[in-house]
């Protein structure tokens, strides 16, 4: 989360967004009780932990499971404390990912993807400080090809030319080996995905694997330009996405 605006309430308004996406699972189990900001915007309707749950709790995981594609704007939206209370405007806050139309960062096949990898750096030092520097493994990471959407059109050997897919990568893997160079505990990484599949809302209109999934003919799975790369940086033996053409 970053403020939309470099004032005070838009800082405490990007802290607040993540009090309530990530504090709220994060605290009790590092902490025992939910974000203080929670308590005081959301008063009675959030529960209360008794001592032994708190005790219970605090520590209560073996490693944290982080999934991290893109980051929000976040600014104060206090005219949200006159709607109907519910977890969308409980924390007085509005999220974009543009600022004056201009996106936080390139856009993704899909609305609410833009890249933005300085954010998983962020976030990981984030972890680091607030959460006693916990165990991590980044469970999902990847885009959707601005290009990506699903065309039966195109020739295969266009869909499986996915620079932007390995750009996005590199960059986001350089950013977290910067945090782990900084003393975060991260100790693997799963990249999303590995093969096309079914995409919530958006079912198979999008690709996300670095494997292609001919979907008219058999389910076939023909390795992309990403799948190459990735075994070339297990390898480590990481080409230039010229040196794949």
């Amino acid at each position: 989360m970053v403020p939309l605006h470099d004032t005070e309430l838009d800082k405490l308004a990007a802290q607040r967004a993540l009090d309530f996406m990530l504090g709220w699972f994060m605290e009790p189990m590092t902490k025992g009780d939910y974000p203080s900001s929670m308590r005081s915007l959301v008063g009675s309707r959030l529960p209360k932990f008794s001592s032994y749950q708190s005790w219970l709790l605090r520590g209560s995981f073996d490693f944290i499971g982080l999934n991290y594609y893109t980051s929000y704007y976040a600014a104060d939206a206090p005219e949200l404390s006159k709607a109907k209370p519910s977890f969308l405007t409980d924390s007085l806050i509005a999220l974009t990912n543009e600022y004056n139309g201009i996106p936080i960062g390139p856009k993704g096949a899909s609305d609410w993807l833009s890249v933005y990898p300085e954010g998983i750096r962020n976030l990981l030092f984030y972890f680091k400080s607030n959460y006693n520097n916990p165990l991590i493994y980044i469970t999902e990471n990847g885009n959707i090809r601005i290009d990506e959407l699903n065309d039966p059109t195109l020739a295969l050997e266009e869909a499986l030319a996915d620079k932007t897919r390995i750009d996005y990568y590199s960059i986001h893997l350089q950013y977290i080996q910067t945090a782990i160079k900084g003393g975060v505990n991260v100790k693997g990484y799963f990249a999303w995905s590995l093969i096309d599949n079914f995409e919530w809302d958006h079912g198979y209109t999008v690709r996300f694997g670095i494997y292609f999934v001919d979907y008219e003919n058999g389910l076939k799975r023909h390795p992309k330009k990403s799948a190459i790369w990735f075994k070339n940086l297990l390898q480590r033996e990481v080409p230039t996405y010229s040196d794949l053409r």
